[in-house]
């Protein structure tokens, strides 16, 4: 991406598959993968190269709605966003996870937590 550049690995589920976890994105745009190779003692070369979209999903919506509501009792009530922004895709465990991994990559200040700011 523009803004974040991550290295990651991969496994080979059948001949001619690769799984790989790619890490959350910070802004939606077209991202440049490249499936590299390597062998102790050989330089690593590029087998195969890319692109594709980043787009922002409800988990990315519901983190950042999580992030702009901490200490809002009133909207912290998840299942109402949830209403609001309609059905989750796949089970809510699954959707639990995306969240949790969106959250990870938010732009939060120094100052922020899940309480919210200190009123005293």
């Amino acid at each position: 991406g523009s803004t974040l550049h991550h290295c990651t690995s991969t496994r080979k589920v059948s001949a001619d598959t690769l799984e790989t976890i790619a890490p959350g994105h910070d802004c939606c745009e077209t991202v440049k993968v490249l499936l590299c190779a390597s062998k102790e003692g050989l330089p690593v070369f590029v087998v195969a190269e890319e692109d594709f979209q980043f787009i922002q999903d409800e988990a990315y919506d519901a983190a950042q709605f999580l992030a702009t509501s901490a200490g809002n009792q009133q909207a912290l009530n998840f299942t109402r966003f949830l209403d609001r922004s309609g059905p989750p895709s796949g089970d809510v465990n699954s959707l639990d996870e995306k969240v949790a991994l969106a959250f990870r990559h938010l732009k939060l200040p120094a100052e922020w937590n899940v309480l919210g700011t200190d009123q005293t």
